[in-house]
């Protein structure tokens, strides 16, 4: 009970929002069935909340016994937002997750395991793959169902790279070639790229090496050589001293929602993070958009594909049913998806992906043709991150601002990250 107690603590201090959400399909619906409230809750920017209203309200339409209450926020908001939730067992019926939150409340049995509701027929999975589905599940119980198919990437404007005199990034291309083209760059106000997320990207070079950033049980890191981690952010900090990324200063205001952020004004070669961004950032950008895997070598190792995001339900709703009916609607509803365009992920379902096709967008037929390269050369996802991992991403990124800014050395921040890192994984060992 303590153990609870002190987990769903973390999550206040860590966590979201709470939101209301709607049911499925009239081939469940009966003429006598009750007025029915979903609560839906999810983090997004202005494209996916105008697309997910329009789901929602199109959702309703066709079932009229259903009234949707939502709420949406960022992501760092939205898991401060939704601790309260968790804590006082008042979830909303329906809540976006993320892998990195998963085994978290899912280990807390704050969610409810989703197989009978496909075994029902409830959420139909006829055109979704097992491997598809197997990044929400933690052991046999699928608390995490999959909206969307996504991979680390890079995206450039060609025009920028052709202004600088240089090629842009080809699929073998390698982190020697991002410093490379830093040397050219470096000096006249261009970056060469924005930030890398942290434990994004060095969970993606980790791979890269045969590592994994958190052993498979969760009780610790899961690589011993601290020459990768030295290696990885001394490379940053090169590259942030050379004034060729951001250091921490620039994002002293929200630069993804503003236009300040020198990606979107033609003055970084490249920007990073996952394919399902691509829609957003062309349209942010103004001008159309190229995509390229992540820095090599060894795509093969480090590439992989990843649930884009995934809704679960709460184990205090008290309209499961409808909540499972909503979910299947929003992943195999033609016309839903039509609206989502793929901003959560390529559409998870083979049908829906299919008659999407003639309609597609260039936009979106990049990402569909970069998930399916991807597909040919990746390996599986990692383990779920294990409780605590919300403290650990936090601790590196503290040190990686420290880096960036030149206050400290990476073999310091290497010993520093370990000990701090064991520290809080430790908390996962069975004492019995």
């Amino acid at each position: 009970m303590r153990r609870i107690i002190a987990s769903l603590s973390l999550l206040l201090i860590v966590a979201l929002l709470a939101s209301c959400q709607p049911p499925s399909r009239d081939v469940w619906e009966r003429p006598d069935e009750e007025p029915v409230t979903l609560r839906v809750a999810w983090w997004g920017g202005d494209l996916r909340n105008e697309a997910t209203i329009q789901v929602i309200r199109m959702f309703e339409q066709q079932h009229p016994h259903v009234r949707i209450e939502f709420e949406y926020t960022g992501f760092n908001e939205y898991w401060k937002k939704l601790a309260p939730y968790a804590a006082g067992n008042a979830l909303p019926d329906v809540i976006q997750m993320d892998v990195s939150y998963l085994s978290q409340y899912g280990s807390l049995e704050l969610l409810e395991d989703l197989t009978s509701y496909i075994d029902q027929g409830l959420i139909d999975t006829t055109h979704i793959s097992e491997s598809t589905l197997a990044g929400g599940k933690m052991g046999n119980k699928l608390y995490g169902f999959n909206l969307g198919v996504n991979a680390l990437y890079t995206v450039y404007d060609p025009q920028v790279f052709q202004a600088s005199g240089l090629q842009p990034p080809e699929a073998d291309w390698t982190w020697d070639d991002l410093e490379a083209m830093g040397s050219v760059v470096k000096g006249t106000g261009t970056y060469v790229g924005t930030d890398l997320t942290p434990e994004q990207f060095f969970a993606y070079y980790l791979r890269q090496h045969g590592k994994n950033l958190y052993a498979a049980d969760g009780t610790k890191l899961g690589y011993d050589d601290d020459s990768l981690f030295v290696d990885y952010f001394g490379r940053m900090q090169r590259l942030a001293r050379d004034r060729l990324i951001f250091t921490p200063d620039i994002w002293n205001t929200d630069l993804r929602e503003g236009e300040e952020d020198p990606f979107y004004q033609g003055k970084a070669l490249l920007g990073w993070g996952y394919s399902n961004q691509f829609i957003g950032a062309t349209r942010k950008y103004g001008k159309p958009l190229s995509i390229a895997p992540p820095p090599g070598p060894n795509l093969d190792k480090g590439m992989f594909l990843k649930p884009g995001m995934m809704f679960s339900i709460a184990q205090n709703s008290k309209v499961k049913e409808e909540a499972a009916k909503f979910i299947s609607f929003f992943v195999n509803d033609v016309e839903a998806n039509k609206i989502l365009k793929g901003e959560r992920g390529v559409p998870v379902s083979k049908k829906v992906q299919d008659e999407l096709t003639p309609y597609i967008e260039p936009e979106l037929e990049q990402i569909f043709d970069y998930i399916r390269w991807v597909e040919q050369h990746s390996s599986p996802m990692d383990p779920l991150d294990p409780p605590g991992s919300a403290e650990v991403t936090d601790v590196l990124r503290k040190l990686y601002d420290q880096l960036l800014f030149d206050t400290i050395t990476p073999e310091f921040a290497a010993v520093e990250f370990r000990r701090k890192a064991s520290e809080i994984l430790a908390r996962n060992i069975d004492p019995r």
